[in-house]
Formats: structure tokens, C-alpha cells, sequence
């Protein structure tokens, strides 16, 4: 298969299907009031991470790659103290995810290369996706981070098979 295309298959799995199932794995597990709960006024909640995930996948891909006007206010992302209510959180990112979803369904490789202004950068449609996954990947970590922090539990994303790491976070993927 051409690698344009692995590349732009493995960022949706990964944007669309992975990080949100571990997100909503962790969100199943914890109160309201965990979701606004701050280690100290330096960190960010998990509520603030779930708005800035919204607003910096939509301003990167759905604006900047798909052409879609950019009407972010990412300050207010980590302003916000709550309690939003988890369903308008939520809400908020289950309309970017379907919004990015429709953009990397019609996105070819040849578009990989095109360039783009984003948050005043110039860059590539490869280089905004590329930065997208790495984000998004980063902010679920914390996620998962706190919420084991939060519940002392583990969140059982994989099963040790002899060594190998068996992912089970898959079986949770809501289509």
C-alpha cells in the first residue's frame, strides 16, 4: 500500500478510534467533580484538556486542513474552571472528531504536501496532521495519567500476553 496512504489511515484510527475510546474509558470511571479537579493551578483538568483537544483538532484539521473558518478562543479553553456539564464537554468533542472524521475521509495523498497557515505557521497538510496525532496523543496520556491518579485503578488498555502487550482497549471502540 502507498505510505500516503498508511500515514493518513493510521492518524484517523488514531484520532477518530484510539485516543477517544481511552478517553471515554476514562471518563466512565470517574465523578463529575473529577473531571474539573486540578493537581495545582499550574496543570490543566481533564475537563480543560477535553476543550483544548476540541479547539486544537478542529483549528489544525477541520479549519486549517479542511478549509473551515477558525474560530477558536484556545485561551478560554484552559480558562474555563467548570463544571461544564460532561454530556456539553463531551458533545463538544464527539462534533470536532465527526467534522475531522469528514475531512480525513476525503483527504488524498497527493494533498499530503499542500501547504497551509495554521495558528500563524506555515506548514504542510503532512507536518498539521502529523502535529495533531502527536497533541492528541500527548493530552490522552494525561488523561490517563489523572484518572489512574484519581481512582487507583487500572485501566486495563492491554493484557500481557507472554511479553507482548495485547491491546484491549479495542474492544471498546463505540461505532
Amino acid at each position: 500500500m502507498d505510505p500516503g496512504r498508511v500515514f493518513l489511515n493510521e492518524s484517523r484510527r488514531y484520532v477518530i478510534e484510539e485516543y477517544p475510546t481511552k478517553i471515554r474509558a476514562c471518563l466512565d470511571l470517574l465523578e463529575d467533580a473529577d473531571l474539573w479537579w486540578r493537581p495545582n493551578d499550574q496543570s490543566n483538568s481533564i475537563g480543560n484538556l477535553l476543550l483544548h483537544l476540541a479547539g486544537n483538532i478542529r483549528q489544525w484539521i477541520v479549519s486549517g486542513v479542511g478549509g473551515a473558518p477558525d474560530t477558536r478562543k484556545r485561551q478560554a479553553e484552559f480558562a474555563e474552571r467548570g463544571p461544564l456539564p460532561r454530556e456539553e464537554v463531551l458533545r463538544r468533542l464527539d462534533e470536532t472528531l465527526a467534522d475531522a472524521n469528514a475531512v480525513f475521509v476525503r483527504l488524498s495523498v497527493a494533498s499530503l504536501g499542500e501547504a497551509r497557515s495554521i495558528q500563524g505557521r506555515e506548514t504542510t497538510v503532512l507536518h498539521a496532521i502529523y502535529h495533531v496525532v502527536e497533541h492528541f496523543s500527548m493530552h490522552t496520556g494525561q488523561i490517563i495519567y489523572l484518572t489512574k491518579q484519581r481512582t487507583a485503578r487500572d485501566l486495563g488498555f492491554y493484557r500481557d500476553a507472554g511479553g507482548l502487550a495485547v491491546p484491549e482497549w479495542e474492544r471498546r471502540i463505540r461505532r
